[in-house]
């Protein structure tokens, strides 16, 4: 039976996370370690004020499912942003850029996974973890830093981009190993083709129903169209999970559909205020969960990767940067920028929670992200000093001025 103070407890919790974020924002700080922050603070130990139980036991099964209505929302609005002209457009840059930043981020969730003696299965979750970066996080980065024009954000993006394909992958084949709870191999691999399967095929058939889908919404009053949009999302999303797809990856497929839309505009107005509402419970749902006495066994571990991944990513920047004809100074921006972890390293943490994966994981996961969603915006935003500092300043060849004389001599003698 709910508690006569269930709304109560949901209002204190958002107008928490609602402060948390006027103070990150103030602090110039990506809002998600706050999100997560509060959370831990608040939840396995947080005291009972009156009627008000900081741990918010009575809410927190709604709070919850907010927080995996968060994951749907970002996701769909994800794939709303995906445009594949643009990774086409971007060509070799992303290309090369993206499959060096997998293959390096990747080998070094197989390296961590191999020092830590992790089985097979958490493995495959340390993996993705640490593959991927926090588009959230990124795109924030480069706008309060007012780096949206520069050269390397186009590679920067371009790379999100791959990645986050790559991660829909991930998160499928994760879904065949684990959610089905099956140790066959021919069972995870048949699950795993499913999902792929139903990912090409949705693309496919679903971007020849976007006219009629477009019939549907035109002229539709703004309750109808909000009706109509989601129930496209929850049925998708929720029809890939009896398949064993993860539901995140239906709302990806359902917005990248979308994407092609003629009132794509207007769904993108619509979904921002839920993806940031929700997407903010999520974090914070997400550090309900967690213990923070638990932590102390991970922070060594988490630690270790979180140098291991700048390492990388820097790597990968180099390789990206020259492909794409950047300077090499450039390596660094590409690379502290993508460092960034957040909401699809939860994400998958959550996979290995719900497949009964070991607690190590959760734990983790929460330092691992919490490190480098506060490291590495603050790396990106002194990644031009950072190489000034090991390489020097760029030589910049000084060209002596030409007076009026010399001019007028070249024209004469061309």
């Amino acid at each position: 039976m709910p508690s006569h103070t269930l709304i109560l407890e949901i209002g204190v919790a958002v107008s928490l996370v609602a402060l948390v974020g006027l103070i990150s924002n103030r602090l110039r700080f990506s809002v998600i370690p706050f999100f997560i922050l509060i959370g831990m603070v608040l939840g396995q130990h947080a005291p009972k004020i009156g009627d008000i139980d900081l741990t918010f036991t009575e809410s927190k099964p709604f709070i919850d499912f907010m927080g995996r209505l968060g994951v749907l929302f970002l996701l769909f609005y994800l794939g709303l942003e995906f445009s594949v002209g643009r990774l086409i457009k971007s060509g070799k840059s992303i290309l090369t850029g993206g499959t060096f930043y997998v293959i390096l981020n990747f080998c070094s969730g197989l390296f961590m996974g191999w020092m830590m003696g992790l089985p097979f299965k958490e493995m495959m979750v340390l993996c993705g973890i640490m593959t991927s970066s926090s588009t959230a996080i990124v795109a924030k980065v480069l706008t309060d830093l007012k780096r949206t024009a520069n050269p390397e954000t186009e590679v920067i993006m371009g790379m999100i981009m791959f990645d986050d394909l790559f991660i829909a992958m991930h998160i499928s084949f994760l879904s065949g190993l684990i959610l089905t709870g099956s140790s066959s191999f021919w069972t995870v691999a048949g699950t795993s083709l499913l999902a792929l399967a139903f990912i090409l095929t949705f693309l496919v058939l679903g971007r020849k129903l976007v006219p009629s889908i477009d019939k549907v919404l035109q002229d539709k009053s703004s309750e109808l169209f909000v009706l109509v949009i989601f129930a496209l999302l929850f049925i998708v999303a929720g029809f890939s999970e009896t398949i064993h797809v993860a539901e995140a990856i239906g709302a990806l497929m359902a917005g990248l559909v979308l994407a092609d839309s003629q009132y794509i505009k207007r769904i993108e107005q619509l979904i921002l205020p839920f993806k940031d509402f929700f997407g903010a419970m999520f974090f914070f749902s997400f550090g309900l969960s967690i213990d923070p006495l638990s932590l102390g066994g991970a922070v060594l571990w988490a630690s270790i990767a979180a140098l291991v991944t700048v390492l990388c990513n820097v790597g990968s920047g180099y390789f990206a940067a020259h492909f794409s004809g950047l300077k090499k100074r450039n390596s660094v921006d590409i690379g502290f920028t993508l460092a960034a972890r957040g909401e699809f390293s939860i994400i998958m943490a959550n996979i290995g929670k719900a497949g009964n994966l070991l607690p190590v994981v959760q734990s983790f996961v929460v330092v691992y992200v919490l490190i480098l969603s506060i490291i590495a915006p603050l790396l990106t935003k002194e990644s031009r000093s950072i190489w000034n500092a090991l390489f020097g300043k760029d030589n910049v060849e000084k060209r002596p001025l030409k007076t009026l004389s010399d001019l007028e001599r070249e024209i004469k003698n061309k």
